[in-house]
């Protein structure tokens, strides 16, 4: 039965894997690409579950449970932080617990580089103290912690042995305690043979895991990296890129920091020639490092510094061969350009003519105004003189009715009120909106109101005249048949009354037409 098992097993990783093939690594960078957009947010989402296990503190600060929780919300997003709340809780708790406090820290403290404090702690630890229900932990605790001590000796094969034994043997302790149907223990025995060189049994059950699983699970990252470390042994390079972003991916979901497949896959893709995202990769991969404060991933990361440089250099480079592109392009865009320009030129000149045309109508329509202003003036000026003349005779005896009627000045009243009427249609006829312009000049209590049936009055009359460019006070008064005081006392008080009394009349003067 396990024959047929594994025979059905390895045919649904033959299918995964052709399916696989349909994606593979361009649809898995462009997922990672918007994962990599998305950093933000996973790792905001992820500070927000931390910052809410910290606020429970103020009241149970001396909780070791709590601090052992924030540690481990800590764990692989900010080493330190960890490391500081997992001793806080082995300050505050005896015995069991807090030798289970001390094997969690071992396990991180090879990623602060204290190697030596992490090996004692753990060792000081007699397994046959550990109850039955943690040793799953004690054992995972021991095969972190060596494996940490085995990566960082890469350079040293006899040290490096010792410690991947010692870090095979706590596997397989961790196997024997943890129940065979668990993720856990899949995975664990997936990486063993993975660790072990069955590779075909690794694929198995990793595979497995990684179709059954989100991915954002604690072991799918794991799982799809050791699927491209089997990759990348076997020279297969396409599903050795493909499992490495995959791993990437998982850790940008579970916002982890702690990381390595990121930047494996950047050295790969340099290799491979696609220079832009191996730099957008190796540059967030020693990030990741800086800011999860372990220093034994920015020792790692720091080795794909040169490879950053010259993916940069490259970089600058493909950017100045497209400025050069850009340049040409926006040279023939200016002749271009020139040329359209000339031919607006011309129409604008056309256009310019037209509006000096336009405004020499409009000089010549208040010209007009004002010359009939002045024949209006002429005209009152010579009806008051006939006045005096036949009052003059009237006093000399002749026709008393006459005498009264023209001395009474009932005459000249009508006929400027008449003048009035066709002077104030005309005006606001070529200035509309004169009245509220020029209360917009005067102060807000002293806006002048017109009457029912008033289109103009004395006041606004006078700023008409103005306007119009009869700015003298005699010919105002002589047109509106006042005295040259009166005409002098309305302009004071219209300046007075003024916002801007230095200026009101020449802002009179720049009131427009209308259009």
């Amino acid at each position: 039965m396990s024959t047929i098992r594994l025979i059905l097993s390895l045919s649904a990783i033959l299918f995964a894997t052709l399916w696989a093939e349909g994606r593979r690594a361009p649809e898995a960078f462009k997922d990672l690409d918007r994962q990599l957009e998305l950093r933000p947010v996973h790792l905001a989402k992820r500070q927000k579950h931390i910052d809410s296990l910290t606020s429970k503190l103020s009241t149970q600060e001396s909780n070791h449970r709590l601090l052992a929780a924030i540690a481990e919300a800590y764990s692989g997003f900010d080493n330190d932080s960890a490391l500081v709340y997992l001793t806080r809780a082995i300050e505050n708790s005896r015995g069991v617990h807090r030798n289970h406090y001390i094997w969690k820290r071992s396990s991180l403290l090879p990623l602060a580089g204290f190697f030596q404090n992490a090996e004692s702690d753990f060792s000081a630890i007699d397994p046959d103290s550990v109850p039955m229900h943690l040793l799953p932990s004690y054992y995972d605790a021991g095969r972190q912690l060596y494996s940490y001590l085995s990566a960082f000796f890469n350079s040293y094969p006899d040290i490096k042995a010792k410690y991947s034994a010692k870090a095979l043997y706590m596997q397989e302790k961790l196997l024997g305690t943890l129940p065979q149907e668990s993720a856990d223990y899949k995975f664990n025995l997936g990486e063993y043979y993975f660790l072990t060189g069955s590779y075909v049994k690794a694929k198995v059950l990793l595979q497995e895991l990684i179709d059954n699983m989100p991915e954002h699970s604690k072991f799918s990252a794991r799982a799809a990296h050791h699927l491209a470390s089997i990759a990348h042994t076997e020279g297969d390079d396409d599903s050795y890129a493909y499992y490495l972003a995959l791993s990437a991916i998982a850790d940008l979901k579970s916002a982890t920091r702690e990381v390595a497949s990121l930047q494996e896959l950047g050295v790969q893709l340099h290799t491979r020639g696609d220079v832009s995202r191996a730099y957008h990769y190796l540059s967030t991969a020693v990030e990741n490092a800086v800011e999860c404060r372990a220093p034994l991933r920015m020792i790692e990361s720091s080795k794909s510094l040169p490879l950053i440089e010259r993916a940069h250099s490259a970089s600058i480079q493909k950017w100045r061969r497209n400025m050069y592109m850009v340049v040409a392009m926006l040279a023939l865009l200016l002749l271009g350009l020139g040329v359209t320009l000339f031919l607006l030129r011309r129409e604008m000149k056309k256009m310019a003519n037209l509006q000096i045309k336009l405004r020499a109508a409009n000089t010549a329509k208040e010209v007009y105004i004002s010359r009939f202003l002045q024949l209006c003036s002429i005209y009152m000026d010579k009806l008051n003189q006939f006045c005096k003349i036949s009052a003059r005779k009237i006093a000399a005896g002749q026709t008393d009715e006459l005498y009264r009627m023209v001395k009474s000045g009932k005459f000249i009243e009508e006929q400027s009120n008449e003048f009035y009427q066709v002077f104030d249609s005309a005006f606001l006829h070529i200035y509309p909106g004169f009245v509220d312009e020029v209360n917009a000049l005067l102060l807000p209590d002293c806006q002048i109101e017109l009457k029912d049936g008033e289109k103009l009055n004395t006041d606004l009359r006078i700023l008409a005249f103005m306007r119009l460019g009869i700015e003298e006070s005699a010919r105002i008064a002589q047109v509106l048949n006042y005295s040259l005081n009166t005409i002098y006392a309305y302009r004071n008080r219209l300046k007075a009354r003024a916002i801007n009394r230095d200026t009101f009349e020449a802002d009179i003067m720049k009131i427009d037409s209308a259009t």
